[in-house]
């Protein structure tokens, strides 16, 4: 066990602990110049039923999330336990993140991972600060479910698969 209080908190400890706690990872992505643009984002929750809301907190640091933030459709694609390589290049610094991903975008300009288990064509609805991050809250305007797909887990810094 560690145990420490708020004057030990360094970054390290915070991501170990952030770390026991299993979650899914989502491609959050669209069309830019009819380029596709995006990243990982494994901070992905929902929010709301009515109106249909989920979120993604996004690093102040990323140069993606100013390019995402100017358009008007995004897609959330829940990645499958396969997504390793397209998880990693979807959070590569730089070089081309979409090579070698089979994707698709809508009319609206979202942009799906194909294969995945979850696809959310989205609307921004409200950006929230948060410490280092922002909260970018999402309007679901459709959905595709694919639940014979099993998601990709990240957890203890480390991409896992669910088993039985």
């Amino acid at each position: 066990m560690i145990s420490a209080d708020n004057e030990q908190f360094d970054q390290a400890l915070l991501r170990q602990a952030f770390g026991c706690f299993p979650s899914g990872v989502t491609a959050f992505c669209g069309l830019l110049n009819d380029v596709p643009e995006g990243m990982a984002a494994s901070s992905f929750t929902s929010v709301s039923l009515d109106p249909p809301l989920v979120s993604v907190c996004v690093a102040k640091t990323s140069t993606t999330w100013p390019k995402l933030a100017t358009l008007e459709r995004l897609g959330l694609s829940v990645l499958a336990d396969g997504h390793t390589s397209i998880a990693r290049s979807l959070s590569a610094k730089g070089g081309d993140r979409f090579s070698g991903i089979d994707w698709e975008a809508t009319e609206g300009g979202a942009v799906f991972v194909h294969g995945s288990t979850l696809w959310l064509e989205c609307a921004p609805f409200k950006c929230i600060e948060a410490g280092d991050h922002d909260i970018v809250v999402l309007q679901i305007l459709s959905l595709a479910v694919y639940p014979d797909i099993a998601p990709m887990i990240f957890h203890a810094s480390g991409f896992r698969q669910l088993s039985a």
